[in-house]
């Protein structure tokens, strides 16, 4: 189990790959972004990805199913107060794979609450390229060893 004690900034960490398929860039769009070049490859040529892509908000949630499975899942986790910035930089399709790159930009010990304290992320989403499909700057609580 990780601490916010165990975190120092300018740590980095990689976890992934994940295989990002074609059945499931419809069906995630069909529930949650219904736009049509993430429904249809017929509507994608005609736009300006010219095939079907990934929504930007499935692209988030499997960078935090990553991180869950490589990081939060092993930590004393309290939840996150938010993002400081979210970019989907490059379109992710059928095939891509997928792995983040996590830096820890920061740690801030509570002021008030002497049991945690605060970390600033910066997640990178790569494809098999190398290219960053992703980028975001998270913020993240964690419980202290020893408060």
């Amino acid at each position: 189990m990780r601490y916010f004690d165990d975190f120092q900034p300018g740590e980095v960490s990689e976890f992934g790959p994940y295989v990002v398929s074609r059945e499931e860039i419809i069906a995630f769009a069909k529930q949650f972004d219904p736009q049509p070049f993430h429904l249809s490859d017929e509507a994608a040529r005609e736009g300006i990805f010219g095939s079907i892509v990934a929504s930007g908000w499935h692209t988030a949630s499997i960078c935090h199913k990553l991180i869950v499975e490589g990081l939060l899942g092993k930590a004393a986790s309290l939840g996150s107060p938010g993002l400081d910035e979210l970019r989907w930089l490059k379109p992710v399709r059928p095939g891509d794979t997928l792995s983040v790159r996590t830096e820890v930009l920061s740690t801030t010990p509570s002021r008030s609450k002497q049991d945690r304290g605060a970390i600033k992320f910066r997640f990178e989403v790569r494809n098999q390229h190398g290219d960053v499909v992703m980028s975001e700057v998270a913020n993240a609580l964690f419980a202290r060893r020893t408060p």
